[in-house]
């Protein structure tokens, strides 16, 4: 999936699923149980094993239907594998205004990570897509509704405590989308083969998301 029809799924769905601590002999069921439950927008971060060979075999197997990116990344180095492995898109845990600069130059999207109004300017400036509010959980609906209302030309993804119970309303103060990991992606039960709970889970994340 190109950049640009990659950015109109995320704008669509408004949510990117986190996965993290999954092998990859278990990601392409796991893709294809996400995808089967409406979900198009996949972060692998690099912290989990083996994270560039996954990369890499779901841009291969999957990379027509899903836009995969790469996450956790700290640094340029870590930039520049994840885009060679074939992230298509990069998201931070910080904002690092070298690794932004780097996705600019090779016109890989980036999602940097931000907490406060002046990390957020400066991602922003420095050439991100959309920043990532981290860690909203503990940042608060406040926080961010209040944040939004100085910034809001500039899209802003909460990472952090989004659930099912709760995600309408960080829609519902103007979040462009939201990173879902934990409260979905359970690297034991994906071993235990229950991709359908996931599937599952995931049609009831997008029907909560979207009223």
């Amino acid at each position: 999936m190109n950049r640009e029809r990659g950015l109109q799924e995320l704008e669509r769905t408004r949510i990117v699923v986190i996965v993290r601590g999954v092998e990859p002999e278990y990601m392409e069921g796991l893709a294809e149980a996400l995808y089967a439950g409406g979900i198009r927008v996949m972060e692998v971060t690099l912290n989990s094993p083996r994270a560039l060979e996954a990369i890499t075999m779901l841009r291969e197997k999957l990379g027509e239907r899903m836009y995969i990116g790469a996450g956790t990344v700290i640094d340029v180095e870590d930039a520049e594998k994840a885009v060679d492995a074939g992230a298509s898109f990069l998201v931070t845990p910080n904002m690092e205004e070298d690794v932004i600069r780097f996705a600019v130059s090779r016109e890989v999207p980036i999602f940097p990570g931000a907490m406060t109004p002046t990390e957020v300017v400066k991602a922003w400036k420095a050439g991100a897509s959309a920043v990532k509010l981290f860690p909203s959980g503990s940042l608060g609906l406040g926080y961010i509704k209040e944040l939004q209302g100085p910034l809001p030309h500039i899209p802003m993804i909460a990472v952090g405590g989004v659930k099912e119970d709760n995600i309408r309303q960080y829609m519902d103060i103007g979040c462009y989308a939201v990173g879902i990991g934990g409260s979905l992606v359970q690297p034991e039960r994906i071993r235990a083969g229950h991709l359908d709970e996931i599937t599952d889970k995931t049609r009831r994340l997008l029907a909560a998301a979207h009223g």
